[in-house]
Order: C-alpha cells, then structure tokens, then sequence
C-alpha cells in the first residue's frame, strides 16, 4: 500500500482518482478547498481549505502531514478559461498561469520534505499545452499555462532525479467533467484514470519527464 496525496480532489477528474485508487487498496489523501457529499462518501482522508495559490494554505497541509510520508503527489487542481484573439483577457491568462503552473511548482517545492524516498510526482497537464499538436489555435490562457507546468515538469524531473524522485507529465484525454462542459465528444472520468493510473504505475527514473497521453502515447512538446 502507498499513500497518494490528490490536489483538486473534490470533483471531476481528482474524484476519480480517489475512488480507483481506494479500491485497490492505497491510502488517500484528499486535498480540496471544499469538499463535496461524493468525496466524503469515499470515507478517505479529507483536507479541506486547500488552495493552491496561497502558500500558507500549502505551508498548512504540510504541517497537518506530521510524519506522514507520500508516496504519490498528483497536482491535479487546475482551471480552464476561454481566450480568444478577439477576446483577450490579461488577469484571466495570468490568473491561469497561475493556477494551473506556478502553484502546482510552489507546492511540489513546499511538499518536497514530506515525499518518502522513490515517490513520484505527477503533473496533469493537457495535449492543449503541445506547441506541435496544436493545429486549432485560441485558448490562449489554457494553453500557455500548460506549456508552463510541462516545463516545470521537465526541469523538476531533471532535478529530483538524484533524490530517486520520478516525474509524469500527464494529458487525462478529453474528458467528460464540468471543466469541459460534459462534453459529449470526451470519454468518462473512470477510462482517464485508469489510464493515468497505469502511466503513474510504469513510472520510473529511467523514464521521468516523459509527456504522455492517458492511453500510453507519448506526445509532441
């Protein structure tokens, strides 16, 4: 049994996470602003008040950690805002940078002295943050701030590599959550996971910093 600690764990694509993981039988820790009726039913450990973006916020779930050592940290909490050219909104492309990189980075970096030796790091990122792939342009916001966290992820990966600390870059597919709209062109929740699960597993030192897709693929920076 390993103890996974989930980011943005309260709905989506985080809850899924916590719920595979709970049947199989690791140890779950929840982290969230604000918890939700179908989280609490997992009868998992709960840490609400978590934002990401505020590093006292951060600074205290490291203190409520104690001696508690992780295994797996998932930096799933993120957001999605629509820029346009047309439509270009400063804060809203900042305030994505925000979330979706900078706090993801600051947390690894304040989590660090709670990871247990060979734990893994994963970064849910998104195909929309390919420079190569991207044939369709807009979401400007969404898009650059997931260049940024898969950055971040690569040089985290060359830097943690002595301390025996692995890190996936991860795309979850399309999925069908109320980030996208419950698109009906995206696959459920349940098929990402346990595709990202299956990466999570095959991670090693020898292929950190990897970008891949759910499905194994691996993707164009």
């Amino acid at each position: 049994m390993s103890t996974y600690l989930i980011t943005g764990a309260n709905r989506g694509i985080g809850l899924e996470l916590v719920r595979q993981l709970k049947a199989r039988g690791e140890d779950v820790i929840a982290t969230c602003r604000s918890s939700s009726s179908e989280l609490n039913s997992l009868a998992v450990r709960v840490e609400t008040n978590i934002d990401i973006t505020s590093g006292d916020s951060v600074v205290k779930l490291r203190e409520n950690l104690n001696d508690t050592r992780i295994d797996v940290l998932i930096q799933n909490a993120g957001i999605a805002e629509f820029n346009s050219l047309s439509n270009l909104d400063p804060q809203s492309i900042v305030h994505q940078f925000e979330v979706n990189a900078l706090s993801p980075l600051c947390c690894v970096q304040t989590l660090l002295s709670r990871l247990s030796k060979s734990a893994k790091i994963v970064l849910i990122t998104s195909r929309m943050g390919s420079i190569e792939d991207n044939s369709s342009g807009g979401s400007y916001g969404y898009r650059m701030s997931k260049v940024a966290l898969s950055m971040a992820g690569k040089s985290l990966s060359v830097d943690l590599k002595p301390r025996g600390i692995a890190v996936a870059i991860l795309h979850p597919g399309l999925v069908s959550t109320r980030m996208t709209g419950f698109t009906s062109n995206g696959i459920q929740p349940k098929e990402s996971v346990k595709g990202m699960l299956q990466r999570i597993d095959e991670l090693t030192l020898e292929n950190t910093g990897t970008f891949w897709h759910s499905n194994g693929e691996i993707l164009p920076w």
